[in-house]
């Protein structure tokens, strides 16, 4: 197996996920991945520049910062690239009044956008908020849109907390998707504009991370 001096040739920075990589959240706030705090801590005194990309969206980045810090790692907001704050920067920039679906966790993140006579619908990881009446009257924002526009903070599948897996995002967009017969725009992983914001912030080219 190659020595890591040899797989590290030519990079520069290195991106990481939080959830499930760094750690699994749950009851009191989660849990460390083993060896998780010691490999940031590394990572951070090598000459390698390090950013964290996640698709959280049921904290702000203030409050999973916070959590983070409080579970030991070395880790500022201003590393975080995440979708909420992607996403208010396109609302800005395309005019758009959104419809939010989201985690009550997450809609600070959201202040300072117009949600006046919606024009869109964003959706994110809402938690209990999926409800019949949350969903069909995000629905029904779309259908009265001459030229509907879902953006979605993220499309996972599901995810993993200490107490088991539990449905994400991309079902519920999909859900959208099929009733309105529109596409998703999604601000998040696995955009490829998402990880090129990530890496501009980072100061690095794609060939240069890891």
């Amino acid at each position: 197996m190659a020595a890591w001096g040899e797989l590290l040739a030519g990079v520069r920075g290195v991106l990481l996920d939080i959830s499930g990589v760094l750690y699994d959240g749950g009851e009191g706030g989660g849990e460390p991945i083993a060896g998780s705090v010691e490999a940031v801590a590394r990572l951070k005194r090598s000459p390698l520049k390090v950013r964290f990309c996640t698709n959280e969206s049921q904290k702000s980045r203030g409050d999973l910062v916070g959590l983070l810090r409080r579970l030991g790692f070395d880790i500022s907001e201003g590393e975080v690239t995440a979708p909420a704050p992607a996403t208010c920067l396109i609302l800005k920039e395309r005019g758009l009044r959104p419809h939010l679906l989201v985690h009550d966790g997450v809609r600070s993140e959201f202040d300072q956008i117009d949600t006046s006579n919606p024009n869109c619908v964003v959706i994110a990881d809402a938690g209990e908020s999926f409800s019949y009446h949350n969903m069909n009257k995000a629905f029904q924002v779309l259908m009265e849109l001459e030229n509907p526009v879902l953006l979605s903070l993220g499309k996972g599948r599901y995810y993993k907390e200490t107490s088991g897996l539990l449905l994400d995002v991309g079902p519920y967009m999909k859900a959208l998707e099929y009733a309105c017969g529109i596409e998703a725009e999604v601000v998040g992983k696995p955009s490829p504009e998402f990880f090129k914001s990530a890496l501009q912030e980072m100061g690095v080219e794609a060939h240069q991370a890891q």
